[in-house]
């Protein structure tokens, strides 16, 4: 379960820039998760109230927003959700697709006092 990795960068992140900032609590931390990140979001959510435990980030809320996965065909030029990394395009059958998003995990906010 690579979540839990996750989740302790997470909040060894959120705590370094918290430090930084000169913050004394953590609110809530805000991430962006791709549909083909492969990471299961329930695992993650309940990982992060694990890891969190015991540092700065403890009580803080976890904000996940699902990024959909998007790609265009290299051969037709069409632009359509992708439900798989090696996906084929629905109006051309061509396999040579381009995932333009859906695939990263990015820290989008860090809400501190």
């Amino acid at each position: 379960m690579h979540e839990m990795s996750i989740a302790l960068s997470l909040c060894d992140l959120a705590a370094r820039e918290a430090e930084k900032a000169q913050a004394t609590k953590i609110n809530e931390v805000e991430i962006e998760v791709g549909d083909l990140a492969g990471i299961l979001i329930e695992s993650l959510d309940f990982c992060f109230g694990i890891a969190a435990k015991s540092t700065i980030v403890n009580g803080a809320k976890l904000k996940i927003i699902r990024i959909p996965a998007k790609g265009t065909c290299l051969d037709c030029g069409s632009n359509f959700t992708v439900r798989e990394m090696f996906a084929r395009c629905p109006d051309c059958d061509s396999f040579k697709v381009r995932i333009d998003q859906g695939k990263d995990l990015r820290i989008r906010s860090i809400n501190v006092d």
